[in-house]
């Protein structure tokens, strides 16, 4: 009988050792509208059953909520999985729908604080710098997370949404165990620099939205007539209008990859950003998000799917015919910077 537990990895030179798949925690409480919280935590239980280890979450996923809501199943299997949080998105006091971008040290130690306390945890095992502050050098930031592992509030560094010249920058000052950006069939751009500087440095990487926000299972056809009024892809331009029906368009080849192998369009998808590990040789450690133990399962089982050659090539194109950027606003991540 095959066992379903997935294999493991080591989240970098300078990291701890993960399942090959972790979870993204981020919609068990946050941005894709309600959620059915037992299922949400039988799916978190699930995950770990199937050797899912490593744990997503940021103090701007619901100003907290998504780390409260963690708090109960860290504490419960507090030996057994690596949680990772970020720091970075400030909530304005005057307008608590933005965020701002802060790395100064002092809210660096106030945002480690706050997350020890909702987490309910003495050291944060992955600490991230959530998103890049340009007024502020890289190196004293991570001279400040560098503190904080001295200090034993947090055990590893990592970054994400970061050019290659950053993660440079930021790795000379203190070892950086991952990057965290997105990366998958919709999204490659991270592939022309990120991507060698990590395997130079020995980062992992740790891509985010491997189904493209869901886009990539094939479920997805307008966002008018899909997601609900606060699923925050109504505001990306690649879920709305002509870019969406263009972007249908473009998993075809998903469907014969899919076809050939007797698994879903998703499965595919996550098994061609687990095949990068081998492409690229360096660790990949995607981190899809559900609330579904029937989803996580599907998930970890793309882990056992290998795509061939030829199917690695069919698949190929599609990132240089996706219409729509990821974002509104691409100021938010690093492409404008690379």
């Amino acid at each position: 009988m095959t066992d379903p537990r997935i294999p493991t990895a080591r989240l970098g030179d300078h990291g701890p050792e993960v399942g090959v798949q972790g979870l993204g925690c981020m919609g068990m409480s946050f941005a894709y509208g309600p959620t059915d919280a037992e299922e949400a935590r039988a799916t978190l239980e699930r995950a770990l059953d199937l050797g899912v280890t490593l744990y997503d979450t940021a103090d701007a996923y619901g100003d907290g909520d998504n780390e409260r809501f963690l708090a109960p199943f860290v504490k419960a299997h507090r030996d057994d999985l690596v949680i990772a949080t970020k720091f970075a998105l400030s909530i304005p006091p005057d307008d608590p729908t933005k965020r701002i971008i802060r790395n100064d040290p002092p809210y660096i130690r106030q945002a480690v604080e706050a997350s020890l306390k909702r987490l309910d945890v003495d050291v944060i095992d992955l600490y991230y710098m959530h998103r890049r502050d340009l007024n502020v050098p890289i190196e004293d930031s991570v001279g400040t997370m560098a503190e904080l592992v001295r200090e034993g509030k947090v055990k590893h560094l990592g970054l994400s949404e970061v050019t290659a010249d950053e993660l440079r920058a930021a790795h000379a000052v203190h070892p950086i165990a991952a990057v965290q950006s997105e990366w998958s069939l919709f999204s490659r751009d991270i592939e022309a620099k990120v991507v060698p500087a990590a395997r130079e440095l020995g980062v992992a990487l740790v891509p985010y939205s491997p189904l493209g926000r869901g886009f990539l299972t094939g479920a997805f056809t307008s966002a008018d007539k899909d997601l609900g009024a606060d699923d925050f892809r109504r505001q990306q331009p690649r879920f709305t209008g002509d870019n969406a029906t263009a972007n249908a368009a473009l998993l075809s080849p998903v469907r014969t990859v899919a076809a050939s192998h007797g698994v879903s369009l998703g499965q595919v998808a996550l098994a061609w950003v687990q095949q990068q590990a081998a492409v690229h040789g360096l660790p990949v450690i995607p981190i899809p998000g559900t609330r579904k133990r029937s989803r996580v399962e599907e998930n970890t089982a793309a882990t056992r799917i290998t795509l061939t050659d030829e199917e690695l090539s069919l698949l190929d194109p599609i990132a240089a015919k996706v219409a729509g950027d990821r974002y509104a606003d691409m100021t938010f991540t690093s492409a404008g910077r690379e």
